[in-house]
């Protein structure tokens, strides 16, 4: 585990907002994490070097200049979800300006009336996904019932579906092009950019006006930097870029990703609007304004 008394307090460099909104954190009770960081390091041969546990990366983010947090986790079988979310509902009425994409499985006995409950909190924004680890698809039938109740509600939907750094056959660009096919005003969030299939995911942007993507994991230089198609195209798609650190569950500092976006020298709009107003503005599009936290 990190010693957080020999963090330094870092001032964020360049032109990033006095606070930042990190719009793609992971937080899991602690034995689910050990599960995870242990899973990590055997089936990817990635080891997880910010080993903190929920209140702990709270903490470091917000010495990080870190403001408002939103976190996720996920089910990975049938009965997981209920247990996560009790969790979830807890730590969100004792913590301040943090909000959530809440777990949910299609496996689960009466799974979209216990998700119905869920999302009713005020600062649970909606619901992860993450295709790669649960194994279906995103256009899986059992999740429809799941898609109708996010926009009965104004919630949305956080996807894991691009293939990298890892893929298998129930990620990639043509399987969630299936499902927006469906349903094409889906009210959603693309992890990592959709990395790999960085050029289709980025298409989708110009006919789909409610899909939003996050950076996290797309800018570790040492990973050969996932994304390679130029500060233009981020310039151009600016108001739908969220800010993600992926944070505790990556293989380098966390600080490498933000430096390796500042060194790009966008405009000072690009980072005010990534870094902050665009996740500001889906929060107060997706959570009730006036919500008491205990």
């Amino acid at each position: 585990m990190e010693d957080l008394s020999v963090m330094k307090n870092d001032v964020l460099r360049g032109p990033l907002p006095e606070k930042i909104i990190d719009f793609h954190v992971h937080l899991f009770p602690d034995k689910l994490f050990d599960a995870i960081w242990t899973y990590f390091e055997k089936d990817y041969g990635m080891d997880v070097i910010h080993r903190l546990y929920a209140n702990q990366c709270i903490e470091y983010l917000r010495t990080k200049g870190v403001g408002t947090i939103v976190y996720s986790n996920y089910a990975h079988k049938k009965g997981v979800a209920p247990y996560l979310n009790t969790w979830n509902r807890e730590l969100l009425d004792r913590t301040e300006d943090v909000y959530c994409f809440a777990a949910f499985h299609p496996d689960d006995d009466n799974a979209l009336e216990k998700a119905r409950d869920i999302a009713r909190h005020p600062k649970v924004l909606g619901f992860k996904l993450q295709l790669l680890v649960q194994r279906f698809y995103p256009h899986d039938e059992r999740l429809y019932g799941l898609y109708e109740m996010a926009m009965e509600m104004n919630k949305r939907i956080l996807f894991h579906v691009g293939t990298g750094p890892v893929g298998n056959k129930y990620v990639g660009f043509d399987n969630f092009n299936k499902l927006l096919k469906r349903y094409p005003g889906l009210p959603a969030n693309i992890a990592h950019m959709g990395a790999l299939e960085f050029r289709e995911f980025f298409d989708l942007l110009d006919v789909h006006d409610r899909l939003y993507f996050d950076t996290a994991f797309c800018f570790l230089p040492r990973t050969a930097q996932m994304y390679n198609l130029g500060g233009d195209l981020l310039e151009h798609y600016k108001d739908r870029l969220l800010y993600g650190s992926d944070f505790p569950n990556i293989i380098f500092p966390a600080e490498e990703e933000i430096d390796c976006l500042v060194r790009m020298e966008l405009s000072k709009e690009f980072y005010e609007r990534v870094f902050y107003t665009n996740g500001r503005h889906l929060i107060s599009q997706h959570s009730p304004e006036n919500h008491q936290v205990i």
